[in-house]
């Protein structure tokens, strides 16, 4: 008769989950707090797409294929 044992072990996990879980939601209210107080002001430019203008951009090879096309232009 060893019923109390698996009681024993499925409250052990139950609170193992519970203490998981409490972790988890103390990891992410920290990761909130580190991402909402950002190194930039409010306001202030993202450096990651400064200088974009909406529209066409230029060719970042610059001319390579403009010269491609224009003597296939040529050739024709």
């Amino acid at each position: 008769m060893q019923k109390s044992r698996p009681t024993q072990n499925k409250r052990a996990r139950e609170r193992a989950k519970q203490l998981k879980q409490q972790e988890k939601i103390a990891r992410r209210q920290e990761l909130k707090q580190t991402r909402s107080s950002s190194p930039r002001q409010q306001g202030e430019e993202d450096p990651d797409i400064a200088g974009i203008v909406p529209g066409p951009q230029p060719s970042p090879w610059g001319d390579e294929f403009d010269d491609l096309k224009a003597d296939e232009e040529e050739a024709e």
